[in-house]
């Protein structure tokens, strides 16, 4: 299936606490659920959980999802 690459504006603080929870192998449910959400708003089904893949070091700093979808359906 294929991936969709999400971006979340963030800043620091929350990037630091959403990296920390990564590194403990624990979850940031808040972006979390925005990740699925966004996919949603884009039109595609997720197929599973959104997978945190890092931060951006520009400004606004960004989390990083990938979302597997459905490759087949829309909204």
């Amino acid at each position: 299936m294929p991936l969709m690459r999400i971006q979340l504006e963030s800043d620091r603080a929350t990037a630091r606490r959403v990296m920390a929870l990564h590194l403990a192998d624990k979850v940031h449910r808040e972006s979390r659920d925005a990740a699925r959400a966004e996919v949603w708003r884009r039109g595609r089904t997720p197929a599973g959980e959104p997978i945190f893949v890092g931060v951006t070091n520009g400004e606004p700093v960004r989390l990083l999802y990938d979302v597997e979808v459905h490759c087949d359906t829309t909204r």
